[in-house]
């Protein structure tokens, strides 16, 4: 029995004695980065819900501002006509007629002039921070609807999309959307869920709504930018861009004007 017990004792090694400390430090480490991943996934998590928030009340601003605008077009617009001797007297409008051999053609309207600068939406939101917009995506399939930011920058990433590249929303050219590809689904990460013949529906800040069909999803590198080409045969179309890969790649998704 005693050649037993002092053979299991020789098997305690100094080495092994330091050789588990090494264990436990290793797992105490472990542990603790562990708890620190945890607390920063928890941190930028409650981060982006902040920022989702903010860009929420950012189309809410342009909801109620476009309904408001609504209302009061069919308010101008509705005219009561003047009536003498039982005679309805009918205004002419001058600014939608043409005179042609001092005859007013009624029902025709001027060509409107491409306002070189399109309107846009400033909110400001409760930090004081000013954020400019100038349309609304929605893409139905995958259950979002965000406004569009009129500039790009890391700071605005985090609050909503961006217009990357081209003329104005709707107008004829390629529209470049960039959005943030977030784990949990928001902004442009379920992005990759779109597939070809998914419609996405843009509403500039005239009220002016167009719907496009996807035509092209394909991955590229970052440096590779030839998604922003304006060379649309004179089509409206737009582009959507996130990240791939870890941000190693890019996903495109074109998108044409539906007929």
């Amino acid at each position: 029995m005693n050649q037993i017990l002092v053979t299991e004792k020789l098997y305690i090694t100094p080495e092994l004695k330091r050789k588990k400390k090494i264990y436990k430090i290793k797992f105490c480490i472990s542990i603790f980065l562990i708890l620190v991943l945890f607390s920063y996934y928890i941190y930028a998590e409650n981060g982006r819900t902040k920022n989702e928030q903010v860009s929420k009340a950012i189309l809410e601003d342009i909801e109620a501002s476009s309904q408001s605008a609504s209302t009061k077009d069919v308010a101008d617009n509705t005219t009561k006509p003047l009536i003498i001797n039982d005679v309805i007297i009918v205004s002419l409008d001058y600014s939608t007629s043409n005179e042609r051999n001092n005859e007013i053609v009624v029902g025709e309207t001027i060509k409107e002039e491409t306002t070189k600068e399109q309107e846009k939406n400033v909110y400001v939101a409760e930090n004081g921070e000013e954020y400019t917009t100038e349309a609304v995506l929605t893409i139905p399939c995958i259950d979002i609807s965000y406004p569009v930011i009129s500039e790009t920058s890391e700071e605005l990433l985090k609050i909503s999309l961006n217009k990357y590249w081209g003329n104005g929303p709707n107008e004829i050219g390629n529209y470049c959307i960039v959005g943030h590809n977030y784990a949990n689904g928001k902004l442009f990460g379920k992005l990759s869920q779109m597939e070809i013949g998914d419609i996405a529906i843009l509403k500039d800040n005239k009220g002016k709504t167009i719907t496009y069909e996807a035509y092209d999803k394909y991955i590229v590198n970052p440096d590779d930018v030839s998604c922003t080409s304006q060379l649309t045969g004179g089509k409206r179309e737009i582009t959507l861009i996130t990240c791939k890969t870890y941000g190693t790649q890019r996903l495109i998704i074109k998108c044409r004007q539906v007929e």
